[in-house]
């Protein structure tokens, strides 16, 4: 990682997601089941292409929390939870809706019965110019260094709930570089 004066921090909200279906013997009597990992699977692949229509810098992406409990049994209850992220917090409450969609297909496509929580969404970082140009100023006085990444910052996406205080009261959220390439945030390595 290297330094910056900003962190281009982006809206996010966690989703919690809960697919209640009914079990049943997966080979004696599968039709008598309601597969809630189906409606996992049918949400998933939505969402997969869902993707290829939405802004190239937004972000959906999650994991599946819990399965089911045996192969040879139709799950009865599985759980997920995912993060959506835009630039902006107007812009997540338009993602929002259409991401839901996709997990209410699941629901629609099986029968199992969804609940979907939606946590307090985190705002995109608003830094402070001034603020920023005070922190670069002494971070170079004290040896610091902070090169050009051209557009490759845009690139970088991330949220945090320090833009939620940029919003209210002049902020900054500088990044303190620790010379860990290759290896980046989440690795091991890291």
């Amino acid at each position: 990682s290297i330094d910056a004066e900003e962190f281009p921090a982006i809206a996010c909200c966690n989703l919690e997601i809960e697919y209640t279906g009914k079990s049943a013997h997966a080979a004696a009597f599968p039709q008598l089941g309601v597969n809630a990992l189906d409606a996992l699977t049918v949400a998933q692949t939505s969402i997969g292409l869902l993707r290829q229509h939405i802004d190239p810098s937004d972000r959906v992406h999650g994991i599946v929390l819990h399965g089911g409990d045996a192969p040879n049994v139709v799950p009865a209850r599985t759980t997920a939870r995912w993060l959506v992220r835009s630039r902006t917090l107007d812009r997540l409450n338009g993602l929002i809706p259409r991401v839901r969609n996709c997990f209410e297909a699941g629901a629609l496509a099986t029968g199992a019965k969804l609940d979907l929580r939606a946590s307090a969404p985190y705002a995109e970082m608003r830094s402070e110019a001034a603020l920023d140009a005070l922190y670069r100023r002494n971070a170079t006085d004290l040896g610091r260094s902070f090169p050009d990444l051209g557009g490759a910052a845009a690139a970088f996406a991330g949220s945090t709930d320090m833009g939620n205080v940029s919003l209210a009261l002049p902020s900054i959220h500088p990044l303190i570089g620790i010379e860990s390439l290759p290896a980046v945030p989440h690795q091991p390595e890291f």
